[in-house]
């Protein structure tokens, strides 16, 4: 018989369960769904699971599937389920039970039963290739205010083939981890004295931001961007105005009491940008206004959610608004749209898979009429790029329709992106106005986006894309020079000069390491050339090229391997 996938994690999920359980009869079990590329089960255990423990775990799977038991299902009352999960001892189950008003069911198979709505295989010997991966905390039912489970992942896959294939897949990823290769390469770090979610930039790390921002700066001002700056904190009114306080209250810090009024952290942007536009009357005249800014936001993020660069609590969101008429919102759109990805494409990224997401059915502001307009000045901008998108009906803010923008990394992993968001509620609650040719008082468009989402994360992409060796314009370091003895040390610091005037980053290692460890050390730290100097190279003013993606590249003179850095940077 054939099964889904989902079919197949999802009995594993309960094969796991009933391990765990054979093997501390005294757990208690929480949830264990399928998931994307696999499953998990939540657990309260007396101990904390090793990585010997899941690999007990597994084999006592392996012995159950082997039994060829077989899944059935029942259901009960809510009242006998009750009384069944509590002569089970499983008062996660029954907290569960307490909430539900539906059929209640179980699956069973040999002596383990499970509170669930299936679909199962028909018996654990129709299950295929699986292997546990890890184990993690996580809150009962998603909130800090409960205990913390431990939850063991595993995956399977229809085949022993696309189970490996994934290992593989999973191993690289690992290889490629931000958060360790921030560390190895001196890009970044977290510190508990500072607190979580909080990146502290080293100078490696800084320089690469630097590269990354002077672009973005460039790119925006030839688009006809203008730059902001806005403060890290406002006044309790502005985010009461903005509707923060209402509808997003829950990711926003405490008060800050200065002369005894509010001030709180800014989660977002876009009200300060609202209020330099009311700050003088405008006129249709002065329409597309296009508002960039590299503006450092603070949301609360829950501890067991914080990752690397990923997931923070600080960041710095590359915001733009655009306000203009609705003449110029076509036109805005569709060159939003190209620069995003054209932005995007500079750092590597080719592959897109966009969302167009549209007006939620119940609750929305705007006019039905905006809402229209707005929605097919995205497909129409879409349709005219060529662009293959996929509609998410209903899938909108409530505030505006929006398009996402997710790339591929080199794993071929999805990240979201640029997102180009309509706003209808805030040009309304801060009254944002313009005068028409008419002389009458119009509201704008204003449309959000954000390009790489935050400096943060897109860097942690990034490191994750290109396995922490960057392509040679962003590289803090460029070039190593490697001397074979302080003889040539002249020489060496005279090609160090002319490599510097022309604008390369450049390090001289002149230490008295051997020749081969200064090579394996500049490898190590990922730098894309390193130029060995010796006698012959000094005689002959040349240098030997080792590349890091290409290995030996032979002798170079000076003029000609500044031309081939040219041509690649």
């Amino acid at each position: 018989m054939d099964y889904t996938v989902d079919i197949i994690r999802h009995s594993l999920s309960h094969i796991l369960a009933d391990a765990v359980l054979q093997l501390f009869p005294d757990a208690k079990l929480g949830i264990g769904p399928a998931i994307e590329d696999g499953f998990y089960y939540d657990f309260d255990l007396s101990r904390t699971l090793t990585p010997e423990d899941l690999l007990v775990i597994e084999n006592k799977m392996k012995e159950i599937i082997k039994a060829d038991l077989s899944f059935s299902k029942f259901s009960l009352s809510k009242e006998d389920s009750i009384e069944l999960v509590e002569k089970l001892n499983q008062p996660y189950k029954k907290e569960l039970i307490s909430d539900l008003n539906e059929e209640i069911t179980f699956f069973q198979h040999g002596n383990f039963v499970d509170l669930c709505r299936g679909p199962h295989v028909t018996k654990t010997s129709d299950l295929t290739p699986f292997k546990l991966l890890k184990v993690s905390g996580a809150y009962w039912r998603g909130s800090e205010k409960n205990k913390m489970l431990q939850r063991i992942y595993g995956t399977a896959w229809l085949t022993e083939i696309e189970l490996n294939d994934y290992l593989s897949r999973m191993t690289e990823a690992m290889e490629r981890d931000h958060r360790q290769l921030g560390v190895d390469l001196g890009l970044f770090s977290t510190s508990d004295a500072i607190g979580s979610g909080l990146i502290l930039w080293h100078p490696k790390g800084a320089r690469i931001r630097h590269f990354i921002e002077d672009y973005w700066k460039r790119e925006h001002f030839k688009a006809g961007y203008e730059l902001l700056y806005t403060p890290h904190i406002g006044l309790k009114h502005l985010w009461e105005i903005s509707g923060h306080l209402d509808f997003y209250h829950e990711n926003m810090y405490t008060p800050i009491l200065i002369d005894e009024q509010e001030y709180f952290l800014k989660p977002m942007n876009c009200p300060f940008h609202i209020m330099i536009y009311k700050s003088k009357l405008h006129s249709y005249r002065e329409l597309p206004l296009r508002w960039a800014e590299l503006g450092t936001v603070y949301r609360y993020e829950r501890s067991g959610v914080l990752h690397g660069l990923l997931r923070v609590r600080g960041f710095t969101q590359d915001d733009a608004h655009l306000i203009c008429t609705h003449e110029q919102m076509p036109g805005e759109i569709k060159r939003v749209i190209e620069f995003s990805l054209m932005i995007l494409k500079h750092f590597g990224f080719n592959e897109f898979n966009i969302f167009l997401s549209t007006r939620p059915k119940d609750k929305y502001v705007g006019t039905l009429e905006n809402w229209e307009d707005a929605e097919n000045a995205l497909r129409q901008a879409l349709s005219d790029l060529q662009i293959t998108y996929k509609v998410d009906e209903g899938g909108g803010a409530f505030y505006g329709p929006k398009i996402d923008i997710k790339i591929k990394d080199a794993l071929n992993r999805e990240w979201q992106c640029s997102t180009i968001q309509f706003d209808f509620n805030n040009p309304e609650r801060f009254d944002m106005t313009y005068i028409n040719n008419e002389g009458k008082k119009i509201r704008p468009y204003m449309i959000h986006r954000a390009l790489f989402g935050s400096l943060e994360r897109f860097f942690g992409i990034l490191i994750e894309h290109y396995k922490g060796k960057f392509p040679l314009w962003l590289s803090p370091e460029q070039i190593r020079i490697v001397t074979v003895n302080k003889d040539v040390l002249e020489y060496a610091e005279q090609v160090d000069s002319v490599l510097r005037d022309k604008d390369f980053r450049v390090t001289l290692d002149n230490s008295h390491e051997k020749m081969g460890q200064k090579i394996r050390l500049a490898i190590q730290e990922k730098i894309p050339y390193v130029l060995i100097i010796g006698k012959k190279e000094q005689e002959n003013e040349t240098v030997s090229v080792r590349s890091l993606n290409e290995g030996d590249l032979g002798s170079f003179s000076l003029p000609d391997f500044i031309n081939k850095l040219l041509l690649s940077n």
